[in-house]
């Protein structure tokens, strides 16, 4: 909605009068906006049977009135429990639209539209108070969809103003505040000055919580996955998700015994946890809340990505089975870039999951810092509106208001499948820890927060006034309130329901840990003759009606060559390695910018129709039974993209899950989830991940921001086994760690630097032999040279083997062998020994293209201490590489020329 729309309900009165009068005569004359709003003043009163030209002028100012209320009565809301909210200037003064206090009794008929009989100015002003500017704000009339928005209008504004809910629903309410409070009471009491990062201040949380997931299974839902940060992250875990006290009181003790098999264990506020749980009519769900470090967002898109492939999965794409919940803090939510990536997937063919619920817990505070110096829009959900997602703005003071949003929010979810948020306005109770003391910063907030009462005080006062309980009752509660904490406290076990596998999650159980010898010699992965060909054939046809741009028949037929000389170049082993993986029943997910095509032409794994611009998938054709190809060309983002593929990796183990950098360097923007996910998930979470990152990385002149893919982090990433990093140099190399992602026992991030200029090297081609036996290569040695003459072993890893083969063909130098290492990390340290052994009277060089303080020189030296190194490179620099092409072809000339001498 345009800012003048938004506005038009305080233009004077006669300036509308005189726009309406012009529409009255042609429609066509005014400005769009305008002539929406009178379409929709007319049609309202056509539908009271009232004719729009005997109206008066105020009619019109009152309508005005409404709409106003309608777009910024939020602004007036009282949704904040602790301070006067700031004067947003929400204009909403009867004298704003040409009325005054006479007009207070007079009737008027636009009134109808609110579903009022006959109401005076003064009831039709309380009405829109009640419903726009109590415990709950609302913000939804930028939404462009007229039934979107006509739905939100019409439950709203006939909901929300007297919220009347059951008794047993109160009931469940004050139970689940009861549960909140003693948890937080005891942590607070047993476990003094440890960090927890407490709720108090936003119990109404978990009623809001407990409603989202009651309501949703009445509308479908099977399962829910969370993801949110560590603040409520314990009593979530305790009192949503079932997580026994007696199981979270001796991770605070200490007396717990971690699985650390696989690493090093995290901190019990960043854990994960799964769960069944029975809703309040019966209903069984699954719960699941992720493992989050402390990148407070950076959880967001893993949880969408896990939702979309447990959507694919188990659900047929059904998305009403499956809820995603995110859970925000308000400095957080405007603060990290990765919540606007995660909103603008929201909508995208690739990264839809049926729209998520985003429940922002605010505390009016981050860390120390005010919401004045966190940002910069009004609330901290302006991100939403990026999207048109309404949001609901409420008072975390009252626990009903919260139980009324979210069951707003879970009902427009299923009923849209678009995002929605709650912005729960409330405080907390103690400072960024609770051994961090607030009044340091926030003296005045503080000392308002610490006599005030908290949510489960102020619902029981709300029932004894309304007369729901009596003061024997609300004893009783209070009595039954310490029962609870005693018996927390005394460890009472507690029945929580017994958990049934899905499929995909036996599917992991069925792996097993990685064991060190694992990595000593890779699985066979070969396909035979028949399976290579029947692919081949396939990825070189086309359906009769389609007709390919020309270029691209010019790329099969060039393809068709080298198939009938029995070979295969880079994007045919890539293809055939996705094909072969399809035909054993298992999916295959790509993403990543320009990855239908590839960044530099290479794949095309989906062709288009020049006459229609139809796409056709090539890699879904082989067989009627055969696993999903599933390939989408991402939003311009990194850490978004990268974050939900990875989640999309956790959901089953049988899915080959590949990202690709548009560049390598590219994956700089996903650091955060290459070092808070990628590479430490098994070990924090015992998380296994099987994804693949595909980095364009090589030296070809093309300067600093397209050469690396800084293989050097990578590298200082690695220990215990945790992911692997390679930098083929064949097709078939390629084609076999590609299959080996889903042959081993266990899974392992694969990091591959791939190739540019290798895509299209004429000597970068491999035999159909190379795929019909045996499988991937850590280490390809010279077969050109005899050890006895050999003087100099030239390692290296990636495409300079090319250069440096070369160089030794054209001296004729028998002398020198070249040696490449496919395998980074895990180093194949046996495989290595030998060769050493092979080549006892040589020495030893590690040539690179990289700087020598980038690539994997400094890896290497450290890792290989049993010969003597000497490094071939060029020399250390700040920038991976220079941006002047001259300069890029001396230093390449001269890395050669060196080795060789």
């Amino acid at each position: 909605m345009s800012s003048q729309f938004s506005y038009m309900s305080n233009a004077h009165p006669e300036y509308i009068e005189s726009i309406y009068e012009d529409y009255q005569k042609d429609p066509d004359k005014v400005d769009p906006e305008w002539a929406r709003f009178f379409e929709g003043f007319e049609f309202a009163m056509a539908r009271f049977g009232e004719d729009s030209q005997s109206l008066s002028p105020k009619e019109l100012q009152v309508w005005s009135l409404i709409e106003a209320y309608r777009q910024r009565g939020h602004l007036e809301a009282k949704t904040n429990p602790i301070r006067e909210r700031k004067d947003r200037h929400a204009r909403l003064n009867i004298e704003e639209f040409g009325l005054d206090k006479n007009d207070l009794k007079n009737t008027f008929i636009a009134g109808k539209e609110l579903g009022l009989s006959n109401p005076t100015l003064e009831n039709i002003i309380e009405f829109l108070r009640k419903i726009y500017c109590k415990a709950i704000g609302i913000e939804y009339t930028y939404i462009e969809d007229v039934d979107v928005r006509n739905w939100i209008r019409d439950k709203f504004e006939k909901g929300s103003d007297v919220i009347n809910l059951p008794v047993e629903k109160k009931k469940r309410i004050l139970k689940k505040l009861n549960d909140t409070v003693v948890f937080e009471n005891f942590l607070n009491t047993k476990y003094i000055g440890q960090k927890r990062f407490s709720l108090e201040g936003g119990e109404s949380f978990i009623p809001g919580l407990d409603a989202i997931i009651n309501e949703s299974a009445e509308g479908g839902t099977e399962e829910v996955v969370i993801g949110m940060a560590h603040r409520g992250r314990l009593n979530v875990l305790a009192n949503v998700l079932g997580k026994t006290y007696e199981h979270i009181f001796s991770e605070f003790e200490g007396t717990a015994v971690p699985d650390l098999t696989m690493g090093d264990g995290d901190v019990k506020y960043h854990l994960g946890y799964s769960s069944i749980i029975e809703t309040a009519t019966g209903k069984l769900v699954h719960l699941k809340l992720s493992p989050n470090p402390s990148h407070l967002e950076a959880v967001n898109p893993v949880v969408q990505g896990f939702t979309r492939a447990k959507a694919d999965i188990l659900y047929n794409s059904e998305y009403d089975k499956i809820l995603p919940i995110l859970v925000h803090g308000d400095a957080a939510l405007p603060g990290q870039g990765v919540g606007f990536e995660v909103i603008q997937m929201s909508k995208l063919k690739g990264y839809e999951t049926g729209g998520s619920i985003h429940f922002v817990i605010n505390n009016q505070i981050g860390f120390t810092t005010d919401f004045d110096d966190a940002r910069s829009s009004t609330y901290s959900t302006g991100v939403a509106a990026v999207v048109q997602a309404p949001v609901l703005h409420v008072n975390g003071d009252d626990v009903e208001a919260v139980v009324y949003a979210a069951e707003f929010a879970a009902q427009f979810r299923q009923k849209f499948n678009t995002d929605i948020f709650i912005d729960m306005v409330c405080y907390r109770k103690h400072g960024h820890n609770e051994g961090d003391e607030p009044k340091f910063t926030q003296p005045t907030l503080y000392k308002a927060i610490e006599n005030h009462k908290n949510p489960r005080e102020l619902y029981i006062e709300t029932l004894m006034e309304k007369g729901t309980i009596d003061k024997k009752e609300a004893e009783e509660l209070n009595q039954e309130f310490w029962d609870v904490l005693q018996e927390r406290q005394d460890k009472i076990k507690q029945n929580t329901l017994p958990y049934k596998y899905q499929d995909p999650e036996r599917a992991w159980k069925e792996l097993r840990k990685s064991e060190e010898k694992d990595f000593e010699k890779s699985p066979k992965t070969s396909i035979t003759e028949k399976t290579l060909k029947q692919i081949l054939k396939q990825l070189q046809s086309t359906p009769e009606d389609f007709k390919p741009l020309r270029k691209v028949e010019r790329l099969l037929k060039s393809s068709q060559k080298l198939i009938d000389n029995g070979q295969m170049d880079w994007a045919l082993a890539e293809l055939t390695a996705y094909g072969s993986i399809l035909l054993e029943g298992n999916d295959v997910r790509m993403s990543g910018q320009d990855v239908k095509r590839g960044t530099f032409s290479h794949r095309h794994a989906i062709l288009y129709d020049e006459t229609n611009s139809k796409e056709y998938n090539r890699l879904n054709y082989f067989k009627e039974d055969q696993g999903m190809f599933r390939i989408y060309n991402s939003l311009l983002s990194e850490f978004g993209v990268l974050g939900f593929e990875f989640g999309y990796s956790m959901a089953s183990p049988n899915t080959l899950t590949i990202w690709e950098a548009q560049f390598g360097d590219f994956c700089n923007g996903a650091q955060t989830i290459i070092d808070q996910f990628i590479t430490s998930s098994e070990s924090k979470w015992q998380r296994m991940s099987g994804l693949v990152m595909l980095l364009p990385h090589g030296y070809a002149g093309q300067g600093p921001e397209h050469s690396s893919a800084r293989l050097e982090r990578f590298l200082l990433a690695c220990a215990e086994f945790n992911i692997t990093v390679a930098n083929c140099t064949t097709p078939a190399n390629f084609f076999h760690i590609l299959r080996r992602q889903l042959e081993r026992p266990f899974r392992k991030p694969l990091i591959i630097m791939s190739p540019k200029s290798l895509l299209r090297h004429s000597r970068c081609i491999s035999d159909f032999a190379d795929f019909t036996k045996n499988g991937f290569r850590e280490l390809i040695d010279d077969e050109n040279v005899k050890a006895a003459d050999v003087k100099k072993v030239l390692f290296c890893s990636g495409k300079i083997y090319y250069e440096l083969l070369e160089k030794q063909e054209e001296d004729k130098r028998k002398d020198i062998a070249i040696v490449r290492l496919e395998q980074l990390y895990p180093l194949p340290y046996k495989q290595m020994d030998a060769l050493i052994k092979k080549y006892k009277k040589a020495k030893f060089l590690w040539v690179q293209e990289e700087p020598s303080n980038k690539g994997a020189w400094v890896y290497m030296l450290s890792c290989y201490r049993d010969i003597d190194w000497e490094l071939v490179s060029r020399k250390a620099s700040a920038s991976p590489a220079t941006g002047y092409n001259k300069i890029h072809v001396e230093e390449q000339e001269a890395i050669i020329n060196k080795a060789f001498e």
